[in-house]
């Protein structure tokens, strides 16, 4: 269980207080995957970030399976809008690159799990290549990979898929929602596509202006359906969503 009570976040530049986010309370169950939407600057990066490790300094309680949340006791994933892919690792030591890090010995178990999930996300002809000898969406789903063999406790992702064009975009967020099936891995992700909440967000939590608060959680009835696009309930929960997040701006 990952459990967020009372957080908040604030910055002091030049000595001047500025608060960014909160304060924020959730419980995210284990294996649940929730999508963070909201305006622009409502601090979905920043809470990701506390999520993650890289912001310790916050006011309330982040804990992960009733321990404060820590990335050298925790196994956290994490995928950046630009990949995180190391550019003089080849694809096979970027995607086992987490697990060198947590200096964890490759089994011939893992082995076996590194194989399929490349094979999966159909990855394995490239292993010996560099990021700069591909696609985008090459490098999408060499990041995906990553995350997965990682065999993460929480898997943190923010924006991961804004760099890619609209085909090849659908393309990946229909590999990873197949992977998280599979492993069902606790997932947090910060999106401005309301198409992309839907489509991935097993809950929807629509963020208010900054400093950026909880404005409405949904159940997403729509999670794992197929032929989403073609649902008049999907144009529905969008249109509502678009709402509560122009709503939010004026909180």
């Amino acid at each position: 269980m990952l459990e967020i009570d009372e957080l908040s976040v604030s910055y002091f530049p030049d000595k001047k207080r500025i608060h960014a986010l909160g304060p924020i309370s959730m419980k995210i169950a284990p294996s649940d995957i929730y999508a963070l939407i909201g305006p622009s600057g409502c601090g979905k990066s920043t809470f990701l970030h506390v999520l993650s490790g890289i912001i310790k300094n916050y006011q309330g309680q982040v804990t992960l399976k009733s321990n404060p949340i820590d990335p050298k006791k925790h196994d956290i994933g994490f995928i950046p809008q630009n990949f995180g892919l190391l550019a003089w690792k080849t694809v096979y030591k970027n995607c086992v690159l987490s697990l060198k890090i947590k200096e964890k010995i490759i089994t011939p178990d893992q082995m076996n799990r590194i194989d399929y999930i490349m094979d999966q996300l159909n990855i394995t002809d490239l292993k010996d290549r560099y990021p700069r000898e591909l696609s985008g969406g090459q490098k999408q789903r060499v990041s995906i990979a990553r995350a997965f063999i990682m065999n993460p406790d929480l898997l943190l992702m923010d924006e991961p898929f804004s760099a890619l064009d609209a085909l090849t975009r659908e393309e990946a967020q229909e590999l990873f929602v197949a992977m998280w099936n599979q492993y069902k891995t606790t997932t947090v992700f910060a999106t401005h596509s309301n198409e992309e909440a839907i489509n991935m967000g097993k809950k929807i939590v629509i963020l208010s202006h900054y400093p950026g608060t909880i404005v409405e959680v949904i159940d997403n009835p729509l999670f794992n359906t197929e032929n989403l696009r073609e649902n008049k309930a999907f144009h529905t929960l969008a249109a509502h969503l678009r709402s509560v997040v122009k709503k939010g701006w004026k909180l």
